[in-house]
């Protein structure tokens, strides 16, 4: 890893605020733009290892807020859904090298974007009816797999989530305990693969204060801040990002 100083601090402490700040009070899952920000300064894999303890923390923040809020019938699909997705996206990083995940991390930021573009625009129609279970394990199982090589598992999820009408709190809910179960499940093959590091350890504990102040704006932030700006800056910077590491790892 690169050394810990402004530079470093002066990249990671704007990224860990925001993603505590999305994981704590919006649920369309655009925190992983934290590890697209990561992944243009550091490695790919040194990015993922670094913020997974950190999303952990944020978890377990988030968690009293929003307990037994949620819509457990959901959050049970996509987690069972999610454990195979989770596996296939330790193989591929195991299969993989750094320029493929970047392209992986980039395409999914970009993609992101042009969804909800699509959905704003009403390119995309919303769900006249709600997806089936299966369509839960199906959007888990895509989850735990993006989730894993980029935490970008919220997009899939939200999908999901959407169809079945859920309120504004309750929708964040179901993210919050959803992702709290696929995080851990990663930390097996993240610790297993040695993507962990004594760096990215240490530089975790030093800022875990900042992914704990993120996490305490976003609760609060859940029913003050308009949506549409905090999401308008979140796609601006996927978008930014996503195109950097696609050049970056075609080039």
């Amino acid at each position: 890893m690169p050394e810990l100083d402004i530079g470093f601090f002066a990249v990671t402490i704007p990224a860990v605020i925001f993603a505590g700040i999305s994981k704590g009070g919006f649920g369309s899952g655009v925190a992983f733009a934290s590890a697209s920000i990561l992944a243009i300064y550091l490695d790919p894999g040194q990015a993922l290892a670094l913020m997974l303890p950190l999303l952990m923390v944020i978890d377990l923040a988030t968690l009293g807020p929003y307990w037994r809020r949620w819509s457990w019938p959901d959050a049970r699909l996509l987690i069972l859904g999610g454990m195979p997705g989770v596996a296939l996206g330790a193989w591929l990083y195991h299969a993989t090298d750094a320029d493929l995940l970047r392209l992986l991390i980039g395409g999914i930021s970009v993609a992101f974007v042009v969804w909800q573009v699509a959905r704003g625009r009403g390119w995309v129609g919303e769900f006249a009816n709600r997806l089936p279970p299966s369509a839960g394990l199906l959007a888990g199982a895509v989850a735990g797999f993006t989730s894993f090589v980029s935490h970008a598992g919220g997009p899939p999820a939200a999908v999901y989530l959407l169809s079945q009408k859920l309120g504004k709190t309750e929708f964040q809910a179901t993210t919050v305990v959803t992702f709290w179960a696929i995080n851990i499940a990663k930390f097996i093959p993240y610790a297993w693969l040695g993507m962990f590091t004594l760096d990215t350890a240490w530089a975790g504990i030093l800022l875990t204060p900042f992914a704990l102040l993120g996490a305490w704006l976003g609760v609060r932030a859940h029913h003050m801040v308009s949506e549409r700006l905090f999401f308008a800056l979140a796609h601006v910077t996927l978008t930014v990002t996503g195109v950097k590491l696609i050049w970056d790892a075609l080039t």
